[in-house]
């Protein structure tokens, strides 16, 4: 018999919340002011720059969102850096209000912390995306 003891096994603890529940709740954290659907038309007639990042096969089939420009995530940060050869001629700057949308609102809220980390300070996203515009929408009609 072996003096050498493995160490005991613990039981499994409470339950804990996936590790992106965390990560989404931080970064929302950091988001001033998320927008609501209501709120589009008057960030766009001030200026402000609305981003649509649902994949292609998304906008096609929902439909697209009026006055959003249309950036796919995989180069969400060249478009948008201010810095960045590669951005869009409407970035006008590090405090340019950006709101970012995805289908229902959490991709883009991840979205929105990394722009915030290359410095654009007001970078947000829309609460619900897409899907919560579309019922907004749908409703005002």
């Amino acid at each position: 018999m072996s003096t050498h003891q493995s160490p005991p096994r613990s039981s499994p603890g409470p339950l804990q919340a996936p590790a992106v529940d965390h990560y989404l709740a931080a970064a929302r954290a950091r988001l001033p002011g998320r927008a609501q659907p209501a709120d589009l038309p008057r960030i766009i007639e001030a200026g402000g720059l609305v981003v649509d990042t649902r994949p292609a096969a998304l906008r096609e089939s929902d439909g697209e969102l009026p006055g959003a420009v249309v950036v796919e995530r995989n180069v969400l940060e060249w478009r948008l850096d201010p810095t960045s050869p590669w951005r869009l001629p409407t970035v006008t700057g590090h405090y340019q209000e950006v709101v970012v949308v995805c289908d229902e609102g959490y991709a883009s809220s991840l979205a929105a912390a990394a722009l915030q980390d290359l410095g654009l300070h007001r970078a947000t996203d829309l609460v619900g995306g897409f899907q919560a515009w579309r019922r907004h929408h749908d409703q005002a009609d």
